[in-house]
């Protein structure tokens, strides 16, 4: 979306770090937009085959950045996390 595609974000290289590696678990956290939400379930279903991918959970607010997040809020949020069906 928005012109930005996975060879800008690098995402074959993610997925062959992660294939060649003993990677327990990819947390994923990524803003919670129309845009962060296609790319988790994109990244989820690359990674799923070579380890767990979980997702932090729904504690921050929608439409806002992940930088601007409390050290609680993002604690609460990973605390939440759960795997990508």
């Amino acid at each position: 979306m928005d012109g930005i595609g996975p060879d800008q974000l690098h995402i074959h290289q993610l997925v062959s770090r992660v294939s060649r590696r003993d990677i327990k678990e990819v947390i994923m956290a990524i803003s919670p937009s129309v845009e962060g939400e296609t790319t988790t379930l994109y990244v989820g279903q690359l990674l799923k085959p070579f380890t767990k991918v979980t997702r932090i959970a729904f504690g921050l607010p929608m439409g806002g950045d992940l930088e601007y997040a409390d050290e609680v809020t993002l604690a609460r949020a990973l605390e939440g996390r759960r795997e990508l069906d």
